[in-house]
């Protein structure tokens, strides 16, 4: 059971204090995508992490299927969203989660389910790559999680861990079938067409 784990709490600090779950992409709300994206690609339990307007996204949003937590500290940055989402699955016997960013719209199921295919064990670290450079979706045996958890921090996100255990990170091709673009600033949004 590989689950997956969306971060979708930022709250578009460079897109004037549009939270980015709430960002419409093909009519609806960005983080319905990412979370249609992550169940087509295989992935369950779905968790999400809010944080920025939460109770809209809530609203507005159909997060139905998803266990949907709250971070209270997500003006913290990626690192506090990550302990959260780590956290809310404790017990649920997943051996792996796969991390997706909700800000990452050409990035589909084909990309995730190719980082999903790659997974070994609980100790499993893998990552998509874009012309052989590390991206998103990661995934994250169960094993690693309480390091991550240890040191996740701001908006480096899991990137201490990864840097440490180079060395075991799979990374796993995907430039030929997604782009890896963050939707971050006003010019970004015409991505979103």
């Amino acid at each position: 059971m590989i689950a997956g784990l969306l971060l979708a709490a930022g709250g578009g600090r460079r897109l004037g204090g549009r939270p980015k779950a709430l960002l419409t992409y093909r009519g609806r709300p960005l983080v319905e995508n990412a979370v249609r994206v992550l169940r087509e690609a295989g992935c369950g339990p779905l968790h999400v992490v809010l944080g920025a307007s939460a109770a809209e996204v809530r609203e507005r949003a159909d997060l139905s299927g998803c266990v949907v937590t709250d971070n209270p500290d997500w003006a913290e940055g990626m690192g506090s969203s990550l302990r959260v989402g780590l956290a809310s699955l404790a017990g649920t016997g997943a051996r792996a989660a796969l991390v997706s960013l909700v800000d990452q719209p050409g990035i589909g199921p084909e990309a995730v389910a190719r980082v999903r295919a790659a997974y070994r064990s609980p100790a499993s670290l893998v990552a998509a790559a874009y012309d052989g450079e590390r991206g998103h979706p990661v995934l994250f045996g169960a094993d690693r999680w309480p390091d991550i958890v240890a040191t996740a921090t701001g908006d480096k996100g899991a990137r201490v861990h990864l840097s440490a255990h180079a060395a075991e990170l799979t990374l796993v091709e995907c430039g030929d079938i997604a782009e890896a673009f963050d939707i971050d600033t006003p010019p970004d949004l015409a991505r979103l067409s």
